[in-house]
């Protein structure tokens, strides 16, 4: 029997692929660093809404939290904002696709940041789907570039690969700060401690970059008022996705789940060839099938 926490990873795959999707048109209209507020900002209300919904529906109890928690908070909100600040970055750069590459080894890293701080051990073949899966979205974010494997393993000291190493740590700490913060809670069940933990952090990085829009931008929080409705609709999506987040890494490692979404580029390729008709190469497709299999070894001999 299929565990809760797979469905749920693969509903999130989903809503944070059509939340990435909503958050491209923004960036039509707005910059970079509001198109980043609209996910915590908008989705904050919500947030707070499904640990409304959860105390006064079912009738769970609020969490009491704890020094650990604010702690790992803050931890993985400034990880999470620093993380796709520099997932950005990296597009200025012409050879970009080797540090998006490189940004992919977040469910490795957050492995290595599991055991550290959590003291969470993955077994041998949990440890190679993460692998699989890892080398299948790298093989997809370089597919359309001239470039050869010996020259992705040399270029480890390029600044874009350095940049995209970096983000994929600061979204593995990200990861598994949440855990950490959801676990601290002790209860009442993982989807009261999940969503208790995403209105905490959503409250604090919107808080965050509200503060450095003022300073740095203010002339942003008007592009962001004239788009509140597209806005809207990625904070709701954005929300409801990074719920599922929280609730699946409450049940399961954060290194396995980060493992499992990679589903979300096989989500990505379905919509470019069948609804975009656009053409997908070998080693897209090769990457695919990399990443199918390390998730069904992650479901079936973890």
């Amino acid at each position: 029997m299929i565990e809760l926490w797979v469905p749920i990873t693969l509903a999130s795959a989903f809503l944070q692929n059509l939340r990435s999707t909503a958050q491209k048109h923004l960036k039509g209209v707005m910059g970079t660093t509001g198109a980043t507020f609209a996910r915590f900002g908008f989705g904050m209300p919500f947030a707070l809404l499904f640990v409304a919904l959860l105390h006064w529906g079912p009738g769970h109890p609020l969490p009491n939290p704890n020094a650990g928690f604010f702690g790992w908070v803050v931890v993985g909100g400034i990880s999470q904002i620093a993380a796709t600040f520099l997932l950005v970055h990296l597009f200025s750069f012409r050879n970009f696709a080797v540090g998006t590459a490189y940004s992919r080894t977040e469910p490795a890293q957050a492995a290595v940041f599991g055991l550290l701080f959590l003291g969470e051990v993955v077994t041998a073949g949990t440890l190679m789907a993460i692998t699989i899966s890892v080398v299948g979205v790298m093989l997809i974010s370089v597919a359309r570039v001239a470039i050869n494997p010996r020259a992705l393993m040399t270029s480890i000291l390029a600044p874009t690969a350095l940049i995209g190493l970096l983000s994929g740590t600061c979204f593995g700490l990200s990861a598994v700060a949440y855990r950490g913060a959801s676990l601290a809670l002790g209860g009442p069940n993982f989807m009261m401690q999940s969503a208790f933990t995403l209105s905490a952090v959503t409250l604090f990085q919107t808080v965050l970059m509200l503060g450095w829009i003022v300073l740095r931008d203010p002339a942003e929080l008007r592009r962001i008022g004239t788009a509140w409705k597209p806005s809207l609709f990625v904070g709701f999506v954005g929300a409801l996705g990074s719920f599922g987040w929280f609730a699946a890494m409450t049940l399961r490692e954060a290194a396995v789940v980060k493992a499992l979404a990679q589903v979300e580029m096989i989500f990505t390729f379905a919509s470019s060839a069948f609804f975009f008709k656009e053409r997908i190469n070998r080693f897209e497709i090769a990457g695919c099938v990399l990443i199918a299999f390390g998730v069904l070894a992650l479901i079936l001999f973890r």
